[in-house]
């Protein structure tokens, strides 16, 4: 296939209208698809019903080490769910505390209790001027806190690595920068996970602000699709050999393992901000929903168990993604209009369309149907500096339904495409 940009002009009017064609017949299929957000779907979340069956009056309310989980207490969470994170953490059990269903509500809390109580310093707030670096694209939620709290975003530009380093190292000399926002296996929305190499480099970091928290939000840890997934370095292990285990607070939960709803979310630090938070913690809640986490703690005794549980969610995921990359290449491969990433894992693919067109595939899929996560959301501020970035999130449809929607939004692509190459 010809590269588009390399057709003389009546060509690309010859293509603009043999798929402006396509494309009026697709909106007349009438069609109605959602691929705003990674949600599990029903299939997924159908694989975690027999939890609802492993705490009951018959089989018991206490735990291994004779805790009533109906009453009050335990603020950090139960044992056998702390030696469960661990190894997914990578770091000893008395390091996590394990919470609610939320991993985000963890990090705004972590984020609201810097603000006024700081991390061992005095108080953000009362420092003003408070900036986070933000590798964009990322996940619009970490990009929501800092707005809330009036936080300065910078961005910085991802590469097949991670984060750019040689940017970070420079921005952080900056005392007023506070911290860092990272998911690090199969991030959202490019599917990349970090080289041992930038794992190492944030690691080895010495900021300028001595209370510089780097937000760890493993959210994909355990979410591979094949069984050679990718690997990711320990960072806390990095960072004890640089005498930097303080800067580093890491995030996780079981929102897609079982029921984004209804999961449990953990947190692991080092001991000094496990100590800070905890403490923190008590004047906020007697202790978290520990019948739940005894359900997790009874479906998942042991991490065999847990991967095993996984392999049912990638037998269900594989298809999804396959069947997006494969209608990708089949209408878009050699036409010099789009990239896209294939990861190995989590929950999106991110789509680089010709710059400034993002919006108008927006634009057209939802005239065809289709509902894509909006346009910049990926962007600090909501801001897509080049008008490129689509994020694809095909976990929720069924793959019929994803390779439909991934029809139309091929189609959307190439119609944008043409029609800014012919000035339209």
């Amino acid at each position: 296939m010809s590269s588009y940009l390399k057709l003389q002009q009546k060509e690309l009017e010859l293509k603009y209208k043999e798929v402006l064609a396509r494309y009026e017949n697709l909106v007349k299929q009438g069609t109605a698809l959602d691929m705003t957000r990674g949600k599990p779907g029903f299939d997924q979340m159908d694989v975690s019903d027999e939890i609802f069956a492993l705490v009951s009056t018959a089989s018991g309310f206490k735990n291994c080490e004779g805790t009533d989980c109906r009453n009050y207490g335990g603020l950090d969470g139960l044992i056998e769910l702390k030696y469960l994170f661990s190894q997914i953490f990578g770091v000893d059990h008395s390091q996590i505390i394990v919470g609610g269903n939320s991993s985000l509500n963890m990090m705004f809390d972590t984020i609201a209790q810097a603000m006024t109580h700081g991390m061992g310093g005095e108080p953000w707030l009362l420092q003003g001027g408070v900036k986070f670096l933000c590798p964009s694209p990322g996940y619009d939620r970490h990009f929501s806190i800092c707005e809330h709290f009036g936080i300065e975003m910078i961005p910085v530009p991802n590469t097949p690595e991670g984060p750019n380093m040689d940017i970070v190292e420079e921005l952080i000399k900056d005392e007023k920068v506070k911290g860092m926002w990272c998911v690090p296996k199969y991030s959202n929305p490019e599917g990349i996970t970090y080289s041992d190499k930038t794992v190492r480099r944030i690691a080895a970091m010495k900021p300028a602000a001595k209370d510089f928290r780097v937000m760890w939000d493993n959210a994909y840890a355990i979410h591979d699709l094949y069984e050679n997934g990718d690997e990711l370095l320990n960072i806390y292990n990095e960072a004890l050999k640089y005498g930097n285990e303080d800067n580093i607070i890491m995030f996780t939960s079981t929102s897609k393992i079982t029921f984004p709803g209804a999961g449990v979310a953990a947190e692991a630090a080092s001991p000094f901000n496990v100590k800070l938070l905890k403490q923190r913690m008590s004047y906020q809640t007697i202790g978290p929903d520990k019948l739940n986490q005894l359900r997790h703690a009874r479906m998942f005794p042991n991490f065999d168990k847990l991967k095993e549980h996984m392999r049912l969610h990638a037998k269900i995921l594989r298809p999804k993604f396959e069947a997006v990359i494969l209608v990708l290449e089949s209408y878009l491969s050699g036409k010099g209009i789009a990239e896209w990433t294939n990861p190995k894992g989590g929950y999106f693919i991110c789509l680089n369309v010709l710059p400034g067109t993002a919006k108008r595939v927006e634009k057209l899929c939802d005239k065809a149907g289709l509902k894509l996560t909006t346009v910049g959301a990926t962007y600090p501020y909501g801001i897509d500096p080049n008008d490129t970035t689509i994020r694809i999130a095909p976990s929720y449809p069924q793959v019929e339904q994803v390779r439909a929607a991934s029809e139309i939004l091929a189609c959307a692509v190439e119609l944008a495409a043409l029609e800014k190459l012919l000035n339209k």
